[in-house]
């Protein structure tokens, strides 16, 4: 097959036309194929200076702008020489633009509420400039347009927009929008339009200003006590909390806008004073208000002797408030759903001789300066033993073998405990209750005598005396019934006796013992 020998050509890059932004870097290359030893020359086709720096290599040589500046704004020829008859030339041209930073806004001078105010933007070193479009916008209100067609820069230059308009108040936190734009017919560039925002921002105040108290101007004493001064300033403003004193001195307290006292005192009362300081408007508001510590009612509801009361009694409850003279004071009983006002002498309500009915819930509520504060007392009675009722079945004359069943009812509070002691010869048989009930089985003669029954509780006691008597044996003694002898004490308040019959039969020997069962539990 026949050498195909390729001859000699030459390409230059990145195009036959690039967009280059001033202040970066350019390399332009022009290659050679075909040719062994190939010689290169750059010029502009004006015969401008190139502005750049060439480098030759054995195929190709570069051209080098760093950084790009506005001489390189040309037409660049490329020439290749092939021994001493080829030559080729081809040519690049450059297009510079300039857009290399968002706008800057400048709000001039510092916004007050009312007063004028100017908005500057400014374009940084825009080329070329006769294509810039500036747009000043609040919100998407379009303040105001500019263009620079007119422009005739050669360079980069800074171009300005300055717009000034009366804000109302309606326009404070709005933005303020500046939007450049460099449109460039046939310049292939990103970005083509930058945008920068700013909040107007207005200083004024302060005004309107005012001190919240907490809980309210009439804290009691120990109540935790908050002041704030609220103002309506912009910058945020310094704020000085001072106090009157008695002697009409100025104490300095804090700078803050919140001043805690976390347990009031008497001497905290007077007036406070919250100092409102603007720096930027340079002005000062005040605001006051009277604190007044409220004395906390003492030794405010007490029962004497005691809220457990013995019937019958005297007892006296007392609803009065020391050291203060302009508390109101009422005492009054809950009775269910019920409120029974109290008539007192001196704040104390005497009771001469106390009754059940007398027991209850006693409230007694303080009014101070329309705060209200409640305390409760809870009165009850303590009963001894009494009303005893004492049943014995089925009698207490028994046979052996038979069982005996004592029952009986009281009336108490608190509820009673109850002992069943038999009076020995030798020493005294105490036989302790199992829930109020005492049960003796199979029962002899020496189950005979006498039997004391001791109710009590920590108010009192009663006693009861049975006299149980046991004869001769069953005639068959592999059947009887058994004695028992049960001990039930109901003790309730107002709770009938009860009835309680135990019935046992069973077959058994005789065997002369007794033991305790557990049997019913008897309730006050």
């Amino acid at each position: 097959l026949p050498i195909v020998v390729k001859g000699f050509e030459m390409e230059i890059t990145p195009a036959s036309r690039i967009v280059a932004q001033i202040g970066e870097t350019l390399i332009l290359t022009c290659n050679t194929t075909g040719c062994a030893s190939p010689s290169f020359s750059w010029r502009t086709q004006m015969d401008n200076p190139l502005g750049g720096t060439v480098n030759n290599h054995r195929t190709y040589s570069t051209l080098t702008m760093n950084p790009v500046s506005i001489v390189n704004s040309h037409d660049y020829l490329c020439t290749v020489f092939c021994g001493e008859k080829e030559k080729k030339e081809k040519s690049i041209k450059v297009d510079l633009y300039s857009f290399p930073s968002d706008p800057i806004i400048e709000i001039s001078p510092s916004l007050v509420a009312g007063e004028p105010v100017t908005v500057i933007c400014k374009i940084p070193d825009v080329y070329p400039s006769d294509h810039l479009e500036v747009l000043l916008k609040k919100e998407e209100h379009v303040l105001h347009k500019e263009n620079f067609y007119e422009d005739d820069s050669t360079n980069t230059e800074t171009k300005t927009v300055t717009y000034s308009f009366n804000p109302t108040a309606e326009d404070i936190g709005k933005e303020i929008t500046c939007v450049a734009k460099l449109p460039i017919a046939n310049m292939d560039f990103e970005p083509k339009e930058r945008v920068t925002s700013q909040k107007l921002n207005a200083n004024f105040g302060p005004q309107n200003t005012i001190i919240t108290a907490s809980p309210g101007n009439l804290p009691m004493e120990g109540d935790s006590l908050k002041l704030t001064c609220v103002t309506e300033s912009n910058p945020p403003p310094q704020i000085v909390w001072r106090k009157y004193l008695a002697d009409e001195s100025i104490q300095h307290l804090i700078e803050n806008d919140v001043l805690s006292i976390p347990h009031a005192r008497f001497t905290d009362s007077g007036q406070y004073i919250c100092e409102v300081i603007n720096l930027v408007t340079n002005k000062t508001e005040k605001a006051t208000v009277d604190i007044v510590i409220q004395a906390a009612p003492k030794n405010t509801l007490s029962v004497f002797p005691s809220s457990a009361v013995i019937q019958g009694e005297s007892v006296t409850v007392s609803c009065t408030s020391a050291d203060v003279t302009s508390v109101q004071s009422t005492l009054s009983k809950k009775i269910g759903d019920g409120i029974t006002t109290l008539e007192r002498v001196d704040g104390k309500y005497t009771i001469g001789r106390a009754q059940l009915k007398d027991a209850g819930t006693y409230e007694c509520v303080f009014l101070l300066l329309f705060v209200a504060k409640s305390y409760l007392a809870f009165l009850f009675f303590s009963v001894p033993p009494q009303n005893i009722t004492v049943l014995v079945y089925p009698s207490e004359n028994v046979k052996e073998g038979e069982n005996v069943t004592i029952i009986c009812s009281t009336y108490s509070n608190p509820p009673s405990q109850m002992v069943l002691k038999k009076l020995h010869q030798e020493k005294e048989i105490i036989l302790p209750s199992v829930n109020g009930t005492f049960i003796l089985y199979n029962v002899t003669k020496n189950d005979t005598g006498r039997y004391l029954l001791d109710v009590f509780n920590e108010v009192g006691n009663n006693i009861k005396v049975i006299e149980i008597a046991v004869v001769g044996r069953l005639e068959k003694p592999d059947q009887m019934i058994p004695l028992i002898i049960a001990f039930s004490c109901v003790t309730a308040v107002a709770v009938p006796v009860v009835a309680i019959l135990i019935y046992v039969s069973r077959k058994a020997k005789i065997n002369g013992s007794y033991s305790l069962v557990k049997a019913l539990q008897l309730k006050v």
